[in-house]
């Protein structure tokens, strides 16, 4: 009875947060709440359960989500970003624009929450199609949904990664070494293919692209304030070379990888494990963007810029930290032991059904929820309490996972309308778009996902 409570309880999930609108938040609370009790749990068990599912995540991600989303909202204040697309199209120029801005957003931008990425760019993107040609518009739009989302999902320090990775308990020095692989040749290989697509008539500019008021010179758009996170930001670059601007970015990345790579040549000593815990590394990283903005904007706007990234990281934190309870509810009710069931094969085939079944189950909650991050975090939660009974490497079923939470990004989501509105598009344009670009996504990285699980 267990599966069909279970099943009850995700239904339960979906049909609140689409049908009735209920914050994904407390849907999730009802979902465990539902389980524990239907499952057989008890009444104090199921509390335990929510709760110490909760601490548990958050003792694994809560400082890395917390240190990342206000290393981005400090840099963002920096104009970072904004200055790394321009340069970006000074250096490559106009035609090889889609391929450096979802190159440029599925390494550097994860750093950032989704809806400041796509406000940041957006601008840059309208301005700019004209001289990528008469599909620009649409080049550009695919670029941006891909490198947003293949950043997010496999990169660190992209929320949804930095949360699967948590879940299932895989180092994440780990997943950062497989996911800045991934990441990026998903993005470029689905802009190339996108942009092959958009040569055979896919793309309609007069029913496709919402006839409105231009950009200025600058490629900012005139109202663009107040649409996202990014609301409160200066529009003029603060005076901070960008290769020092970058550094935040960089340097955690770079402690991470190296205490990854001291654990693979088996140097281990109290002091690389200390450089390369991922914790230290985001606060070293806070810490500087921290100083750059006290010295280039000063006290005011440098705690405006906090202030805007604790608002965020509140939300996301609560959303992760209940991911976390249903996992933990799900793992009380015994599942575990039929997920297992399900994940077994014929000796040959188990890899591959595995990997499989892990991306069927995000991609199934994405389309039904509309949210990447929360289907990562639901589909992880449902996963993790099974992973001790399947020879697949728990690396392998996380990054099945991230492609399959990309999967169709559709009318569903909020996402969804902000990339609408700030691309220019029409609602056609935006499936066109968006929704393909990240099924693309989804079924190009799926491969490479299979790889690794044979090489893991």
């Amino acid at each position: 009875m267990e599966v069909v409570h279970t099943a009850i309880a995700i239904v339960l999930v979906v049909g609140l947060i689409i049908w009735a609108k209920v914050d994904p938040v407390i849907s999730l609370v009802i979902a465990c709440l539902y389980l524990g009790l239907a499952a057989g749990v008890g009444f104090e068990g199921t509390v335990t359960a929510i709760t110490g599912g909760f601490g548990e995540i958050m003792t694994k991600v809560g400082l890395l989500i917390g240190f990342g989303v206000l290393i981005g909202a400090l840099l963002h204040s920096l104009g970072t970003f904004r200055k790394l697309v321009r340069a970006l199209l000074s250096v490559v120029g106009a035609k090889r624009l889609p391929y450096a801005l979802t190159g440029a957003m599925s390494t550097v931008f994860p750093s950032i929450y989704v809806d400041v990425q796509v406000v940041l760019a957006a601008p840059i993107a309208r301005s700019s199609a004209r001289h990528v040609g008469p599909r620009g518009l649409a080049h550009l739009a695919g670029a941006i949904g891909t490198g947003i989302f293949a950043g997010y999902v496999f990169v660190v320090p992209g929320l949804a990664a930095v949360t699967i990775a948590g879940i299932l308990e895989i180092p994440l020095g780990t997943y950062m070494i497989a996911g800045i692989v991934l990441g990026p040749v998903t993005a470029l290989l689905t802009t190339f293919l996108f942009g092959r697509l958009l040569r055979l008539g896919w793309w309609k500019p007069e029913t496709d692209e919402a006839q409105d008021e231009p950009l200025d010179g600058d490629g900012v758009e005139q109202n663009t304030a107040g649409t996202g996170p990014g609301e409160g930001a200066s529009r003029s670059d603060v005076d901070v070379p960008l290769p020092v601007a970058l550094l935040p970015i960089l340097v955690p990345l770079l402690m991470i990888a190296g205490g990854a790579f001291a654990d693979l040549a088996d140097v281990t000593n109290g002091f690389v494990a200390f450089l390369g815990n991922p914790n230290v590394a985001l606060f070293v990283g806070l810490v500087g963007a921290y100083l750059l903005a006290r010295a280039a904007t000063g006290v005011e706007r440098t705690d405006k810029a906090l202030k805007t990234g604790f608002h965020t990281t509140g939300e996301i934190l609560l959303i992760t930290g209940i991911g976390g309870s249903l996992g933990a509810v799900i793992e009380a009710t015994g599942l575990d032991q039929t997920l297992a069931s399900l994940f077994s094969a014929s000796e040959g085939a188990a890899v591959v059904t595995s990997i499989l079944l892990a991306w069927f189950i995000a991609a199934v909650l994405h389309l039904a929820i509309g949210s990447v991050s929360v289907a990562a975090i639901a589909a992880a939660g449902i996963i993790s309490p099974v992973l001790g009974s399947i020879d697949v490497a728990p690396l392998a079923i996380g990054l099945a996972v991230a492609s399959g939470s990309m999967f169709a990004l559709t009318v569903n989501s909020n996402f969804f309308w902000m990339f609408k509105s700030l691309l220019g598009l029409t609602t056609k344009g935006a499936l066109k778009t968006m929704t393909l670009v990240t099924s693309m996504a989804s079924l190009v990285s799926l491969p490479m996902v299979l790889v690794v699980a044979f090489l893991a």
